[in-house]
């Protein structure tokens, strides 16, 4: 790959962009609405907003990681700081743009708010205790975003996928120094919360098949994050807990296939479930984090 396209590549952090397209799916699942042209254009939305979160990131970090990440793009100067502003501009207008397109008025002001949110994330709430709320805030966003006019139909899964961003948030602030054993303890917790809500029947019942795929959806996604997650709560080192931050995000892709089978959509939970063995290979070539 060309060494100025690999920069940008790590720069937006390419491949971690699969954990996001799942979201909205869900959203979409648990409002009823059938997928199509317009359904399927909200994960593109969703990717570009993602994406100028990473690289606004690292713009905003760029002093921090020139002493704890060096490696990175722009303190290692494979990207000028101005270069990752523009490129976080221009995904976030892309992606509310895509968005407004494809849901109109309502699905737009959702987009910017989320928008909105992941600028303020990175700019402001990042560094402070507020910072874990503020991601996971973004996040119940990007199932609502899917939802489009019928929000209150996708609070369950929004608030499942918002329960797991909060832990896996809060102990990626270990990756450099390491975590508390506490901490990687209430993040385990959280998971299993997570793991019930999708596992749990939906008030109209649902088709026993629906209910059994969610269960073992949520059971796939308790195991892969719960797995690392316990071993940084025993050895709260940093290389345990990036392995627990990294298992984290990619487990949102199982968690993501158990909400949209709780909702029915069974066949958009297996083809979701998918994309998790790219997303891990993917990950060993651009880190995620």
């Amino acid at each position: 790959m060309n060494p100025r396209i690999r920069a940008f590549v790590d720069l937006v952090r390419l491949p971690a962009a699969l954990t996001v397209p799942g979201d909205t799916l869900a959203g979409a699942a648990a409002a009823g609405r059938p997928l199509g042209r317009r359904t399927w254009a909200l994960p593109a939305a969703s990717a570009c907003l993602y994406w100028a979160g990473m690289a606004l990131n690292d713009y905003a970090d760029r002093e921090l990681d020139a002493v704890e990440r060096p490696e990175r793009p722009i303190p290692s100067g494979r990207v000028r700081p101005g270069e990752a502003l523009a490129v976080a501009v221009g995904l976030t207008a892309a992606g509310v743009g895509v968005a407004a397109a494809a849901g109109g008025r309502r699905t737009a002001r959702t987009a910017a708010a989320l928008a909105a949110g992941v600028w303020c994330y990175d700019l402001v709430l990042k560094p402070t205790p507020l910072g874990p709320a503020g991601m996971a805030a973004n996040r119940a966003l990007d199932v609502l975003l899917g939802a489009g006019p019928r929000p209150r139909a996708a609070a369950l899964p929004a608030a499942a996928l918002a329960v797991h961003t909060l832990g896996v948030t809060a102990l990626s602030r270990g990756e450099v120094h390491g975590a508390r054993r506490g901490t990687a303890e209430a993040v385990l917790a959280g998971t299993a919360t997570a793991a019930l809500l999708a596992a749990a029947p939906p008030r109209t019942g649902g088709a026993p098949s629906a209910r059994a795929a969610a269960a073992a959806l949520a059971a796939v996604f308790a195991a892969s994050a719960g797995t690392a997650q316990a071993a940084a709560a025993r050895t709260p080192d940093a290389a345990t807990v990036r392995a627990a931050t990294g298992a984290g995000i990619r487990a949102m892709i199982p968690l993501q296939a158990a909400l949209a089978a709780r909702a029915g959509a069974v066949g958009t939970a297996f083809g979701l479930l998918a994309a998790g063995p790219v997303a891990r290979a993917a990950t060993r070539v651009v880190a995620a984090t």
